[in-house]
């Protein structure tokens, strides 16, 4: 718990610069922090306080799944909260998604700023697309090609330490993850549980942690 509170309060004191965010990294390596939980709640924390705008050109690699729970109060004690709750939901949210294998490492995306299109990628199989970044660079609207029957989504847009974050309302990220397990010849049993952890949390959002 000491660890807890030592981070909140260096997490305060620091600028939301990018050198800011990696001493934080280096002081929690250097105390030795090996507690997962924590690890996920203070990279929940440090993806609050940076939030510097994302340009989203070049590749990306998928890190893992990407939940966001609305909260009743701000500052930092409610973004702790936040991210103690979600770090659980990703957890076995990534255990349904790696069962048809969408897993950290397989899944990939290159932006192209000039044209603003994209590739996903997994295996031999992918799909282009069109995608826009607007609102200060914090949101991302994401079309993506025939193979997915043109579906698109908008959510919101995050720096994190590696790279970036991008959730979109629930309904959005499950139906566009039905239609990609449909493709890829894989139940989708594993979304479904997805969708039931939104049970008992208001403006729940679903997505893509991406590391460049």
């Amino acid at each position: 718990m000491k660890k807890i509170v030592s981070v909140i309060a260096l997490a305060v004191a620091l600028s939301v610069s990018a050198n800011a965010q990696s001493m934080l990294g280096n002081w929690l390596g250097s105390m030795g922090q090996s507690d997962s939980t924590i690890g996920n709640i203070v990279s929940g924390l440090a993806g609050t306080v940076y939030s510097a705008p994302v340009s989203l050109n070049g590749s990306y690699i998928y890190d893992g799944i990407a939940v966001s729970v609305s909260s009743s109060e701000g500052g930092v004690l409610a973004n702790l909260a936040g991210s103690a709750v979600t770090s659980g939901i990703e957890a076995k949210a990534d255990e349904y998604l790696a069962k048809v294998g969408i897993k950290p490492g397989a899944l990939k995306f290159n932006f192209n700023a000039e044209d603003n299109t994209f590739t996903m990628s997994i295996g031999s199989f992918s799909v282009p697309g069109k995608y826009k970044v607007g609102d200060g660079e914090k949101t991302v609207t994401l079309t993506f090609g025939k193979t997915l029957q043109f579906f698109c989504m908008t959510g919101n847009l995050e720096s994190t330490l590696n790279g970036a974050k991008m959730v979109f309302p629930a309904n959005a990220a499950v139906n566009f993850l039905k239609k990609l397990t449909n493709v890829l010849g894989e139940n989708a049993s594993a979304v479904k549980g997805i969708a039931k952890l939104a049970d008992g949390y208001d403006n729940y959002k679903v997505g893509f942690k991406l590391s460049k």
